[in-house]
């Protein structure tokens, strides 16, 4: 599932590339928001990085692979997240702490997120769909959850509403970031997580459609 877009480097050591990586995708998403996509320079980006643009360019071969890194670190925190749960245990409880660390990496990576959104549209045609892809494939994870409480008997849901419930996870999970400014104000994300998974599941749980 996880089919990886590879990113050319020249650096064979891995744990350089990585910490490279992440120093490139913070400041690059600094100035990404401030200027958008296309009126920032690879330059500005090697600037705020903290290195030369010789040595981005040991790291990544365009401007635009720092996007496909934007999107694999969000994906790569989700799934890190939701592997470390028992994603076997098929009960009410289980999804809550799934919903809930996706929700806290949203508020981590919020700055990312967002970025990753508001520029997807500067990425060329042939890359949009990885992009999209990694979205679907996180919007999966949440299936997978939703479909083992199904099976357990905790939820009454057929595969149309599993997939829907999860979309709307995964929504308004992104919902946080896009609209925190808003949202800040009468929340922590703490009481975020308890009001929308009370909103998410309270319709669901037990329910069967009547006929």
């Amino acid at each position: 599932m996880d089919k990886r877009r590879e990113v050319q480097s020249s650096v064979k050591d891995e744990r350089l590339v990585e910490m490279r990586r992440d120093q490139m995708i913070k400041g690059a998403v600094s100035l990404f928001k401030q200027k958008g996509f296309h009126r920032t320079t690879t330059r500005e980006i090697a600037r705020a990085s903290g290195f030369s643009i010789g040595t981005l360019y040991e790291y990544i071969r365009a401007k635009e692979d720092v996007l496909y890194l934007v999107c694999d670190r969000i994906y790569d925190e989700v799934r890190a997240q939701l592997l470390a749960m028992d994603l076997n245990a098929g009960t009410i409880s289980n999804l809550s702490i799934g919903i809930a660390h996706y929700f806290k990496v949203v508020d981590e990576m919020q700055d990312e997120v967002l970025v990753m959104y508001q520029e997807a549209k500067s990425l060329s045609k042939d890359a949009l769909p990885y992009v999209l892809k990694k979205e679907l494939e996180m919007v999966q994870m949440f299936e997978t959850l939703i479909q083992q409480c199904v099976e357990k008997g905790e939820l009454h849901m057929d595969p149309e509403q599993v997939h829907l419930l999860a979309q709307n996870i995964f929504v308004q999970g992104q919902m946080w970031g896009f609209r925190r400014w808003a949202l800040h104000h009468a929340y922590t994300i703490d009481e975020y997580i308890e009001r929308q998974t009370d909103l998410l599941l309270r319709g669901v749980t037990g329910y069967k459609t009547v006929k």
